[in-house]
């Protein structure tokens, strides 16, 4: 679990955490106007604070369409704001989670989906059955030698043997320049 820590003059300035109550992930909240402030992250490779879990730890009144929801506003803000047009790495459930959870404009902005799935790759499109559009918007999928950056990645890490990576260094992009990760 990643820990973070600031001086508390910065603490201040951020603006403390959002004490709404009960499902709100103040930390989160706090963390993403960190940044909009201008914050940074740094890493530190040791263990700092160890936690221990209880069952009445206030973590388990977030629910995880909370937090996804905010992710993806962030995303939308910080990221998907300046570009013009995007690709979804990950054909499968959570780029397609991610295509229905972002603003009709954004995805508006997304030219295709890109994988490795033979079967996505030939079945060539994912209609978003749910829109309310007609026609029903096909987003094309391809390979992701195929595809036009930037992405956004929403395939997780370490998961695929090297496998991944290895796919992702051949198009010798720059993270937070040509491709984001969102998993």
């Amino acid at each position: 679990m990643p820990t973070w820590f600031c001086s508390r003059e910065w603490f201040f300035h951020v603006g403390r955490f959002d004490e709404g109550g009960k499902g709100v992930p103040e930390d989160l909240l706090f963390f993403y106007e960190h940044l909009q402030k201008g914050g940074g992250v740094f890493r530190v490779n040791c263990c700092l604070l160890l936690y221990r879990y209880h069952p009445q730890a206030a973590t388990h009144s977030v629910l995880e369409e909370t937090i996804w929801n905010h992710r993806v506003r962030f995303l939308e803000d910080r990221v998907l704001s300046s570009w013009t047009s995007f690709t979804i790495w990950n054909a499968g459930k959570q780029g397609k989670k991610l295509y229905r959870s972002l603003s009709p404009a954004n995805q508006k902005k997304v030219t295709a989906f890109c994988d490795v799935d033979g079967k996505k790759i030939t079945k060539g499109f994912y209609t978003y059955e749910e829109s309310e559009e007609r026609p029903k918007p096909k987003i094309p999928v391809c390979h992701f030698r195929d595809a036009t950056p930037p992405f956004i990645i929403c395939v997780k890490l370490d998961l695929t043997g090297g496998a991944f990576e290895a796919n992702l260094a051949t198009l010798n992009l720059k993270e937070g320049m040509d491709y984001y990760h969102f998993n």
